[in-house]
């Protein structure tokens, strides 16, 4: 990036604004507060910052409905802060479109090291037009405007969906195993937590044709998922 990153820190602890931005103002990084969900929203739109730290418990307004309402029309990078051990909280939060997430309480080295992370796979991602989209019969799959397109139409899908799809379609009959796509989506491995690619691929299935098409996204049982397209 030609200027410094602007950061959003949005969490209703002050104490976490005081040290992430201690650090981040160490590494001349930019960055702005939002106490809440709904004033988070209205900087995102104001600011345009380049990455949002983002709280998942906040009264009124949390995380989860925040993050989600960002995924309609922006993938700005996120990283989730949480405080809660539950695993379903860390997996719909990257459902969602979340790019990363940290359980509390943290380092805010760590927070600061996960933030210049997600911002390194943000802009070396391909930035190739062909490449970022996928056309087979009946199916296209576009990372340049997160589009997914079946039979002309477009199916609603989450960010992750997409990146998911394109990378399974982008080389048909390849077998990609759950570590595969949790490293290769997400930029690094959850420590084997892969019930997470599980509950994409479901949903991805949900919202695929199972008639009338010459493609099909196949579980290699033991090894993990590949897209078949027959006659190719």
């Amino acid at each position: 990036m030609t200027k410094c990153p602007l950061i959003l820190i949005c969490d209703d602890d002050p104490v976490v604004h005081e040290s992430l931005g201690i650090y981040l103002d160490n590494e001349n990084y930019q960055h702005v507060s939002a106490f809440s969900g709904t004033e988070a929203l209205s900087m995102v739109e104001s600011e345009n910052p380049n990455l949002i730290v983002l709280d998942l418990m906040m009264p009124g307004m949390n995380g989860i409905d925040v993050c989600r309402t960002i995924r309609q029309t922006s993938r700005v990078p996120i990283v989730m802060l949480t405080a809660k051990g539950e695993e379903i909280d860390r997996i719909l939060g990257l459902e969602l479109g979340a790019d990363d997430y940290i359980v509390k309480p943290f380092s805010p080295r760590e927070v600061l090291a996960r933030i210049k992370a997600v911002l390194r796979r943000f802009e070396e991602a391909p930035q190739e037009t062909e490449k970022n989209i996928v056309r087979l019969p009946q199916l296209e799959v576009n990372l340049d405007n997160y589009q997914v397109r079946i039979k002309g139409q477009i199916v609603p899908c989450t960010p992750k969906e997409v990146e998911i799809l394109h990378m399974l379609t982008s080389t048909p009959g390849q077998v990609f195993s759950r570590e595969q796509i949790l490293s290769r989506v997400w930029g690094y491995d959850y420590f084997g937590d892969t019930r997470t690619v599980d509950a994409h691929i479901k949903r991805i299935r949900q919202k695929l044709p199972t008639e009338g098409v010459s493609w099909e996204l196949k579980t290699v049982y033991g090894v993990g998922y590949r897209f078949e397209v027959y006659g190719a």
